[in-house]
């Protein structure tokens, strides 16, 4: 009896692993969909097209950048949660949709945890300072003797959550305070600045050096712990005179929770094949961001060390959860 049993159990049990391993075997078969939650111009719209490209050679099969903007990333999150968790849906992320949103919202529409299935950490960079070239600020003391002298005077423009919280951090630690208007993205608060709309922006490095290569932006700041090597003459903030201010902005690949493990760990395999290489490492330094690489159970626990980490910024900042 006990030896039918064990080989009931056996055949349950490889009944049961035939879909994932059938499914692994097929896999992938038909277009995968990169939804970005940016707008083009954007470091992750960037790094998302150069994952297409190398996905397409590696796997053999058309890989598309979606770009769903708005909605503080929550369309483009939505997106993917609500989507077939059979591999050909995957959110290129950056902080905000996944761990910063946590920290400003209430009550998401997803669970940032939840309902995502953790792939791949990609890549990460430091955000800049920037305010228009003719603007009478040389340094980041002469924005913030400006925005005391004037108090609430000056506007700041942000492209998402983790904009915001950064900025926000950055008045409360100079003890200032300045108006937010709020973007679908980088690139349309760059716009901005750059037309004088807004005062100072900080943004993804990548997306603010067109604006400065052009005369039409001024690098004040960078929010790294070290300066960048295409911009060795702007000072970090921490050296600006706010010691202890880092914050980065990164990338890293979601899938809707309840993916198949095997179609994971395969996807994550691609992933980091082409993070790992020299061309990976030279993309990135064109717009100075670094390679971040590590796997589904790393970047979990990277996920919510980062949500706790962007929630007591925002703490710091004095922002209330919306």
């Amino acid at each position: 009896m006990n030896k039918v049993i064990r080989l009931a159990a056996l055949a349950g049990a490889v009944w049961l692993a035939q879909p994932a391993t059938v499914a692994l075997a097929a896999y992938p078969d038909k277009p995968i969909r990169l939804i970005v939650s940016f707008p083009p111009g954007s470091g992750t719209d960037s790094n998302a097209r150069y994952v297409a490209r190398k996905m397409e050679e590696k796997l053999g099969v058309a890989v598309t950048v979606e770009n769903r903007p708005g909605g503080n990333s929550f369309i483009a999150a939505q997106a993917v949660a609500t989507a077939p968790a059979d591999g050909y849906t995957l959110l290129l992320a950056s902080n905000s949709p996944v761990a910063t949103n946590a920290a400003m919202y209430k009550n998401l529409p997803y669970d940032p945890v939840k309902d995502f299935a953790p792939v791949a950490r990609l890549g990460y960079g430091a955000m800049a300072l920037a305010v228009k070239s003719d603007a009478p600020y040389q340094s980041v003391k002469d924005l913030v003797e400006a925005a005391r002298q004037r108090p609430g005077a000056l506007n700041y423009g942000s492209g998402s959550a983790s904009y915001q919280i950064a900025t926000e951090l950055f008045l409360s630690m100079g003890g200032v305070k300045a108006n937010h208007v709020p973007y679908r993205g980088a690139a349309p608060a760059l716009t901005d600045l750059a037309g004088g709309q807004v005062d100072f922006v900080f943004a993804d490095y990548g997306a603010v050096i067109p604006f400065v290569q052009s005369g039409r932006m001024r690098l004040l700041a960078v929010t790294g712990d070290s300066r960048l090597k295409s911009s060795p003459d702007t000072p970090t903030l921490q050296e600006s005179g706010f010691p202890g201010y880092y914050m980065v902005n990164w990338t890293a690949a979601f899938a809707p929770a309840k993916t198949p493990a095997p179609i994971i760990d395969a996807l994550a395999d691609t992933l980091l094949a082409i993070y790992r290489t020299p061309d990976a490492a030279e993309f990135l330094a064109r717009t100075n961001w670094e390679v971040f690489p590590v796997g589904p159970k790393e970047l979990g626990e990277f996920q919510r060390q980062e949500i706790r980490k962007w929630d007591e910024a925002a703490q710091r900042a004095g922002i209330p959860k919306q």
